[in-house]
C-alpha cells in the first residue's frame, strides 16, 4: 500500500497503539487542564476553564484526527465529572471540531518547524468555533440573553487566554518534539520530506 492508500489529507488514521494511546494521555491531559480552573457563570450553569489551551495545543502539534478526538473526549469527560452533564454532549462536538479545525488548519504534518501565520488563524477560527458552538448550545437551553452574557466571557477570558497560552508552547516545543521523536509522528503525519522520499521510489 502506498502513502495515498494510508491517509487521509497526509494525516494517518488513529487506529494503531501508538495514536491510541497519544489521545488517551491527551485527552486526560485536557480534562485535567479543564478542571483544574473552573469558574462558574449562574447564568448558564456553564463555566469558565483553560481546558481550550490543550485541545488548540493538541491540534496544533498532532493535527486534526488527534486533535479533534482528544479535544472532544477530554473536555466531554470533565464536564461529565465537574457535574455540567448538560454540557457534555455539545462539548463533546464543539470541543472536537475546534481541535480537528486547528489541526486542518495549521496544518503541521507540513507546517511544524516554526510559528506562522495558520498556527494564528487556526486558533482564531478554532476559537471561534468554540464561542459560538456554545452561543447557539446556550441559546437553546437558556435563552438569548443568558448566551450572550457567556460569548463575552468565553471570547475574552476562554478563548484569549487559551489562545496565548497554546500559541507561546507551540513556539518553544512543537519542532523539538517532532524531530526528537520522528518513530512516534511517523504514525501520526507524513511530513513533506517522507512524502518526497516516497515519491522518488517511483
Amino acid at each position: 500500500m502506498g502513502l495515498k492508500d494510508k491517509n487521509v489529507i497526509g494525516y494517518l488514521i488513529p487506529n494503531n497503539v501508538l495514536s491510541v494511546s497519544i489521545i488517551s494521555i491527551f485527552a486526560a491531559l485536557i480534562c485535567v487542564l479543564t478542571m483544574i480552573i473552573s469558574i462558574p457563570i449562574p447564568a448558564t450553569q456553564g463555566f469558565i476553564n483553560i481546558g481550550d489551551a490543550g485541545v488548540m495545543f493538541t491540534g496544533l502539534i498532532f493535527g486534526p484526527f488527534i486533535g479533534g478526538i482528544a479535544g472532544g473526549v477530554g473536555s466531554a469527560l470533565a464536564d461529565i465529572f465537574l457535574g455540567y452533564v448538560i454540557y457534555a454532549p455539545a462539548t463533546l462536538i464543539i470541543k472536537g471540531l475546534e481541535g480537528f479545525l486547528i489541526g486542518i488548519i495549521a496544518n503541521p504534518k507540513y507546517y511544524y518547524k516554526k510559528l506562522n501565520y495558520r498556527d494564528f488563524l487556526a486558533v482564531g477560527i478554532g476559537g471561534l468555533t468554540m464561542v459560538f458552538g456554545y452561543f447557539i448550545y446556550e441559546v437553546l437551553l437558556w435563552g438569548f440573553a443568558s448566551a450572550l452574557y457567556e460569548v463575552i466571557l468565553n471570547g475574552i477570558i476562554q478563548f484569549g487566554v487559551a489562545g496565548v497560552i497554546a500559541l507561546l508552547l507551540i513556539v518553544g516545543v512543537r519542532k523539538t518534539i517532532v524531530q526528537s521523536f520522528p518513530q512516534v509522528f511517523d504514525k501520526i503525519f507524513i511530513t513533506k520530506e517522507t512524502e518526497n522520499s516516497e515519491q522518488e521510489k517511483f
